[in-house]
């Protein structure tokens, strides 16, 4: 009767896992370049089950099969899939064609996303929306100077026509060894190479690869496992209960 009540309530738990991380992905479903958080279940411990014969108790218990004791949260993993790109009209804004990824420099150190959302900044520094300097094929600052920018599709860039740099794209051939690291950045413990990430597209965005209407039939699928899982705390919590009590009245 316990194995029932932690069964259902190591399911309570990782519904709670699993609705934050779908609330997390529709929270970001219009934030460019985001990639969506994918989340799947193991089982949590399984133990052998046996039986014993009332009418014969020196028998040798029967063997039934294997019990499961609950279920948890598998490690959360990334879906990496590009997402369509939309036209803007900022000649600052970028999106990727492939499976690379811009480079920034953050306070934790060089950081990898597909947000293309860049300016300059007071001093003329190519900039993402929270402020952190855009790098080079060289994992440098981007300075820009005053004047026209154009992007080729292989990320050189020219100001006014004359050739001023690049826009490094950062490649990896597993994605697996990429974390996410805050709200659409992620690190990584390998530093890639800066080819083979395909072309840079300027005046355009990458969208969010979240599947707003698939996450909300998700999200109710959740609350109903939630709240099965619950009645079935509650049924065993009475059954025990009841067991208690008519232990108490025999003894």
């Amino acid at each position: 009767m316990i194995k029932g009540l932690y069964s259902a309530a190591s399911a309570m738990l990782t519904g709670v896992y699993r609705q934050q991380a779908v609330a997390h992905d529709i929270a970001n479903v219009d934030t460019p370049g985001f990639k969506q958080i994918l989340t799947s279940l193991d089982e949590f411990s399984k133990t052998n089950a046996y039986t014993q014969s009332i009418s014969n108790s020196l028998s040798s218990p029967k063997y039934l099969g294997v019990l499961g004791l609950g279920v948890m949260a598998a490690p959360e993993t990334t879906d990496f899939s590009q997402g369509v790109l939309k036209t803007s009209d900022n000649e600052l804004d970028f999106a990727i064609e492939g499976d690379g990824f811009f480079m920034i420099r953050t306070a934790d150190g060089v950081r990898y996303t597909r947000d293309g959302r860049f300016s300059r900044d007071a001093s003329g520094n190519l900039v993402t929306v929270d402020g952190n300097p855009v790098l080079n094929s060289a994992q440098q600052p981007i300075k820009l100077a005053d004047g026209e920018v154009v992007v080729s599709v292989n990320g050189a860039i020219y100001i006014n026509g004359t050739q001023s740099g690049n826009l490094g794209l950062a490649y990896f051939e597993d994605l697996s060894t990429l974390t996410r690291d805050g709200e659409n950045s992620f690190s990584s413990t390998i530093t890639p190479p800066t080819s083979g990430g395909g072309s840079i597209k300027q005046y355009a965005l990458e969208q969010s690869n979240v599947d707003s209407a698939k996450l909300m039939t998700q999200m109710i699928e959740i609350s109903r496992s939630y709240q099965a899982a619950q009645q079935m705390v509650q049924n065993q919590d009475e059954l025990l209960g009841k067991t208690i009590a008519s232990l108490g009245r025999t003894s």
